[in-house]
């Protein structure tokens, strides 16, 4: 026993030499962390002071440390930020669906402004802004070296007011200008249409409107066709829509999954991770349903699509998003200003990670830039003659009236996609592979 004693108490008090020889260069290390850290400080300090006495011209000393904020915020990442009280003010406006602007979500790619996406009925829509874009000046005044709240800040102003907009595109060989005038945005965040017996989903933004109004606007659809039985399917059109909220992304996706993970969140340390499970109920009652997305399909646009299609819920057709898969949480400061800080990346239900490689779709359509000229239409004219067009042809008398009623109908149905498919080519193939679908019929 006396042994026994011993010997623990020698392990124990080696055991207590060990620790402390391992501690003290951890504990100094940890010291000279903070010192420099302090060091650091006093720069910042010294350099604040030296700008405010002997800067050519007098600086607003709380610009200047909204702008040292921005500065630290912004070299992390391209959405991290300040936002000052009016620039926070601002954002809780846009998530609630009406705002003053010109309708562009806009990021910072290596230093210069990308449009991620225009915003469905908004001025720079209507002018011809497109996802993908490079905008380089603003009314003649260069934004390269801007952070992102000083772009945007240079192109806000009062509503009414024209906006010169000089842009890069990828296939034009010269910059050129746009012209818009600005506007305020109000924001439809779901447009709800039935194309044959195909209901289109057109979600523009993720906001607080957002389920209501895809609920709402499905079951009008539906009832406006006579019932379920009338409608072969969905199309979740998610083309050029920046994303937003988190929780409207969830419950979009949660709308047509009986079960299942949605999505997961994981931050830095592994227990604030999260996981959003579907529960029970699907809208579209089991029917098939075809998303569409593009470049300009981002965040919340990337979470639904990459859910529907891991689950394989949805066909998902187009072009590969934009690549935005993290979190951002928005974090009230004091003086009602807030900081925008990436805290977390998002992951498919598949445990795939979005960031910077996007959805990609399972059939890629790309969207035509340019359509038929005049000459090719007479020529298409001029080769769809047929028999029943030429002088004296006969007649078929094989059919009834309610026959050749049915016929007819049905080719004025194929004629009307045939003119969707000019019109808008990504919808209409979207809507031929639900028909294609509806006709397989559901799974025994």
């Amino acid at each position: 026993m006396k042994k026994f004693l011993l010997a623990a108490a020698v392990g124990t008090l080696t055991g207590g030499v060990v620790t402390t020889q391992v501690a003290a260069p951890l504990l100094a290390q940890e010291a000279a962390k903070t010192t420099n850290v302090y060091e650091q400080l006093d720069l910042f300090g010294d350099i604040f002071e030296r700008i405010r006495a002997q800067y050519v011209e007098e600086v607003e000393e709380g610009d200047l440390i909204e702008a040292a904020i921005n500065g630290m915020l912004t070299s992390l990442d391209p959405h991290s930020s300040y936002l000052s009280p009016d620039d926070a003010a601002d954002m809780r406006v846009q998530t609630r669906g009406e705002f003053g602007g010109l309708g562009i979500e806009v990021t910072l790619e290596e230093g210069f402004v990308k449009v991620v996406s225009p915003i469905d009925g908004t001025p720079a829509e209507s002018a011809g802004i497109e996802a993908g874009d490079f905008i380089t000046h603003v009314d003649g005044e260069s934004v390269l070296g801007l952070n992102l709240n000083e772009a945007v800040e240079l192109m806000r102003g009062p509503v009414g007011s024209e906006i010169v907009i000089t842009v890069v595109r990828e296939g034009e060989t010269e910059p050129f200008d746009i012209s818009i005038i600005r506007d305020t945005i109000k924001l439809t965040a779901v447009r709800a249409r039935t194309e044959r017996d195909t209901v289109v989903l057109r979600v523009t933004t993720f906001n607080d409107q957002t389920y209501k109004n895809l609920e709402s606007g499905l079951a009008e659809q539906i009832e406006d066709a006579g019932g379920d039985d009338n409608v072969s399917g969905i199309v979740l059109d998610l083309r050029n829509n920046p994303g937003g909220l988190l929780t409207q992304a969830i419950k979009v996706s949660d709308a047509f999954l009986e079960k299942g993970e949605i999505v997961s969140t994981r931050g830095r340390n592994p227990e604030d991770g999260e996981r959003f499970n579907a529960t029970p109920g699907d809208l579209a009652e089991g029917k098939p349903i075809v998303v569409l997305i593009n470049g300009g399909s981002a965040s919340a646009s990337e979470i639904v699509a990459g859910a529907l299609q891991d689950h394989r819920r949805a066909v998902v057709v187009g072009t590969k998003s934009f690549g935005k898969g993290s979190v951002q949480t928005v974090m009230p400061l004091r003086g009602d200003g807030a900081m925008r800080l990436t805290t977390a990346r998002y992951y498919t239900p598949s445990g795939r990670s979005i960031q910077a490689l996007g959805v990609s779709p399972d059939i890629v359509v790309e969207q035509p830039r340019s359509r038929q000229t005049e000459d090719e239409e007479e020529d298409t004219n001029r080769r769809t003659r047929s028999e029943a067009d030429l002088r004296g042809s006969l007649g078929n008398d094989s059919l009834s009236e309610d026959e050749i009623r049915q016929i007819e109908e049905e080719r004025a149905k194929a004629e009307e996609v045939a003119k969707l498919r000019e019109e808008d080519y990504q919808l209409a193939y979207a809507i031929d592979i639900l028909k294609g679908l509806s006709a397989l019929g559901p799974e025994e």
